[in-house]
């Protein structure tokens, strides 16, 4: 019954997603909006460097889609929209499975026909009320770099709670690991994929240990200092670093 279960959630959560990609692709702008999507696009279209911090794993993502205007530069605008929108899809499906994995941590049995049926009835309520929210349709639909950073979001988050689920096996590291890599691509696309690492630490931590107050303002400084630490530490390091090299050897 529990696998029965975990397949019809995860053909729903394509559903919602799938629900969701069609309206963006039937609401998405023709061309480019008024404001920084016009850099985005031609930058990724020309493979430009935009204004910082930048976005470079964007435009490589940006450019691919830009091969499918098949060289009519007046459909490149409308590919890179469209990429904007399959990410927006996509999260769509990884937030369905995020709401649906709290939910069933909420009903105390699963196999009860009731109980599944509200599990994923919170899912399509929770992923379509974003779905159709102002701020994330607003930019789903237009080529910008917040759909493919939402991506991310959603990703790196339902990955902790598979470890979450898997911890106890040999291989539950891995979720692990696949989060610090997306994490590492998403600096390329948007900072703002950092700001989920506080919710994995206390993941972590309420998973791993037994939940104390001091423990939890242990676990949200620790999460506050790796959060600084990259964005203060390793981001600018690592720049000055080849800066430093490129003057020594030129």
């Amino acid at each position: 019954m529990k696998l029965h279960f975990e397949k019809l959630n995860k053909i729903c959560g394509w559903f919602a997603g799938a629900v969701a990609f069609v309206v963006y692709v039937l609401t998405m702008e023709p061309t480019v909006s008024f404001w920084d999507c016009g850099e985005f696009i031609s930058t990724a279209y020309k493979l430009e460097v935009g204004h910082p911090p930048g976005a470079p794993f964007f435009m490589l993502l940006g450019h691919f889609f830009t091969l499918f205007a098949g060289g009519d530069t007046t459909k490149v605008a409308l590919m890179v929209n469209l990429f904007s929108a399959l990410c927006s899809g996509l999260t769509i499906t990884f937030l369905f499975w995020t709401i649906t994995c709290f939910a069933q941590d909420m009903v105390s049995r699963t196999d009860r026909l009731s109980a599944r049926l509200s599990i994923l009835g919170a899912g399509f309520i929770g992923a379509w009320a974003y779905t159709f929210s102002d701020t994330f349709w607003f930019s789903a639909v237009e080529g910008e770099v917040y759909a493919c950073s939402s991506l991310f979001t959603a990703i790196v988050f339902w990955a902790i709670l598979r470890w979450r689920e898997e911890k106890e096996s040999v291989s539950a590291t891995r979720w692990i690991v696949l989060i610090a890599y997306l994490m590492g691509l998403s600096i390329g696309v948007h900072l703002l994929n950092l700001l989920a690492i506080p919710a994995i630490v206390l993941v972590y931590y309420y998973r791993r240990f037994t939940p104390t107050t001091r423990g939890t303002v242990g676990a949200l400084l620790l999460s506050a200092g790796i959060l600084i630490t990259i964005l203060y530490g390793i981001l600018p390091g690592i720049i000055s670093i080849a800066s430093k090299v490129e003057l020594l050897f030129v």
